[in-house]
């Protein structure tokens, strides 16, 4: 389980491959000078409800992960956590799509 970390004080805690997945649509963003929210549940041993950060290119971003080795990358995944991104609502994790084709998984180099 990995760690998205917000301004050096809000956290939550994100499996490892989402995370990565995140990261990856978040960098993008940022590159283009487009910022945009981001949105994730909170788990119930910490009160549930909701939280929401405005990302922005001055923001202080950490992606902590537990594990050493970066997962294959889904682009359907990739795409659709952008188009949330792209929306007015802002980014969210969403369900990772089942691969149309091996042509959709791209390995990075570790």
């Amino acid at each position: 389980m990995g760690r998205f970390i917000y301004e050096g004080s809000v956290k939550t805690e994100i499996e490892d491959r989402a995370l990565t997945h995140l990261q990856l649509v978040m960098t993008a963003k940022l590159r283009r000078a487009e910022p945009f929210n981001f949105t994730w549940r909170e788990d119930l041993s910490v009160g549930g409800g909701r939280t929401t950060v405005w990302v922005h290119a001055r923001s202080s971003l950490v992606f902590k992960y537990s594990g050493s080795r970066q997962p294959a990358i889904n682009r359907e995944w990739i795409e659709a956590l952008a188009f949330t991104a792209n929306a007015p609502s802002g980014l969210y994790l969403v369900p990772e799509p089942a691969e149309q084709s091996a042509a959709g998984r791209v390995d990075v180099p570790t």
